[in-house]
């Protein structure tokens, strides 16, 4: 098993989390893991002065995971009125599947009750992410029935598909 520290990102960490993020969810890199977008989506998914703004943002935080020095994942949290958010969770693609997604998850869920004494966390996924959805669903989620639109930014990357949707997940604490 991994020895896993979990701590909060600082503005130093935007570089290297916006690389990981990006490894993670599109390109080739992504395809060794489980967790990929690249056949739904072209482009990357962050930069690093994004990553910089959510770091710096009053009600926003990043939750890194480390073995030792080496970054090997991070989630985003954003406190919207009595809700944690919970976005961008990434594990290096060559990791994954070795337990450090659901220990990052609950650190992060830790995390939110501490700062902000959170008892509710929302997250949207791509409906045909079925994997990923079990996956949050075994952590106890549940689909909310609820889908809003994909968000379109095309500096950043284009749809592969058409139609892409985001379905709501929700877990109350």
């Amino acid at each position: 098993m991994l020895e896993l520290t979990f701590s909060l990102a600082e503005p130093s960490d935007a570089e290297p989390l916006a690389a990981l993020i990006n490894s993670a969810y599109r390109g080739e890199s992504s395809r060794q893991g489980w967790t990929t977008e690249a056949d739904l989506l072209d482009g990357r998914r962050t930069e690093a002065a994004d990553i910089a703004n959510l770091i710096a943002h009053a009600d926003s935080l990043i939750v890194l995971c480390r073995q030792q020095q080496e970054l090997l994942g991070s989630v985003h949290l954003q406190h919207i009125e009595q809700q944690t958010h919970i976005g961008m969770l990434a594990v290096k693609p060559a990791l994954q599947n070795q337990g450090i997604g659901k220990h990052l998850l609950a650190a992060a869920e830790n995390q939110a009750r501490q700062t902000w004494h959170s008892q509710c966390f929302v997250m949207a996924v791509i409906p045909c992410r079925t994997e990923l959805i079990a996956f949050y669903e075994r952590r106890g989620y549940r689909r909310t029935g609820a889908l809003k639109e994909f968000p379109v930014n095309p500096t950043l990357w284009t749809p592969k598909v058409s139609g892409l949707l985001l379905a709501l997940l929700e877990k109350q604490a």
